[in-house]
């Protein structure tokens, strides 16, 4: 089933314990795009870059089966640019550069090859933007998903709460949530925070897991413990794209099914950190992916009664 994501094309360059980087391609579509294509064929992707995008990497998306056709090219200007260094406890980092560039005045547009999509995927961008996205569609996707963060909250509320009326579900972090909702609880937070529109929450808690909320019911899912944590950079898109992938494959949105994807887009995310940018995303097998996802299952089965 058809899937459309929007978001961020881009350059990052990223300093952790483990090194640094020059311009390395990054940005939420990208990390997105990339982790749903190893679970369905057809992922459309909507975005700017501007001309000094290397054809190369676009070429690199397209031999994932990314639909490359609503990225726009902006000539005479340059992409959207993040620079980041990451503490030695890589949960905590520090911006050192960001330059909007061609996301200053984006312009979203759906091919009409994209309007009969199936799964929306709104990775992170200026709240008018992701509903701009949605109003240019002419039937609703079966779901819309919408990540964001703290820096919408900070400077676009209202923007914010209105385009949350419009979408299914809603997936940011622990600190978003609170943020969000003014309550520290996050079962209390996330009962506030669906009373402003998603009928589902994810809270993405870093190395310790997810929550998935749905009115009163409760599913976590535990984060692997890695041997190595090269990059955290885009392991939530990374994550995000691995859950809205599997629900396109299954073509099943019931809470049980979701329970399952926050399983695999733990999974893809637990590929993302251990290298450089999306390094480890290019090239990984069905096996791996199955060994993984094994592994995270195999965290939580108990043998016999308690």
């Amino acid at each position: 089933m058809s899937l459309l994501t929007v978001g961020s094309v881009a350059f990052d360059a990223i300093e952790t314990p483990f090194g640094k980087t020059d311009k390395i391609i990054g940005g939420a579509a990208t990390y997105i795009s990339l982790a749903a294509s190893y679970f369905t064929q057809k992922v459309n992707i909507v975005a700017v870059v501007g001309e000094d995008f290397p054809q190369s990497e676009i070429s690199m998306l397209e031999e994932h089966g990314v639909n490359s056709e609503g990225l726009q090219i902006k000539q005479g200007e340059k992409s959207f640019f993040w620079s980041g260094k990451y503490h030695n406890d890589m949960n905590s980092r520090e911006t050192l550069v960001t330059e909007l560039n061609v996301l200053e005045n984006f312009d979203p547009v759906v091919p009409d090859s994209y309007q009969e999509c199936d799964y929306l995927m709104l990775g992170n961008l200026s709240p008018i933007i992701q509903r701009q996205v949605i109003e240019r569609l002419h039937k609703r996707p079966k779901l819309i998903v919408m990540d964001t963060m703290n820096f919408w909250m900070d400077i676009a509320l209202p923007d914010l709460l209105e385009t949350l009326k419009v979408v299914d579900v809603l997936s940011i972090n622990d600190e978003e949530a609170r943020q969000l909702s003014g309550q520290y609880s996050l079962v209390k937070a996330a009962k506030k925070i669906m009373e402003m529109g998603p009928k589902i929450l994810i809270v993405k808690k870093g190395e310790h897991g997810a929550l998935l909320f749905k009115e009163d019911h409760v599913f976590f899912a535990p984060a692997l413990p890695l041997e190595d944590v090269f990059d955290p950079t885009g392991a939530g898109d990374t994550f995000a794209g691995g859950f809205i992938g599997y629900l396109a494959q299954t073509h099943d949105i019931s809470f049980e099914n979701m329970k399952r994807a926050i399983i695999y887009g733990s999974a893809m995310a637990s590929f993302c950190v251990e290298k450089f940018g999306t390094e480890r995303l290019l090239n990984l097998s069905e096996k791996e992916i199955t060994d993984r996802v094994q592994r995270f299952i195999d965290l939580v089965q108990l043998e016999g009664s308690i």
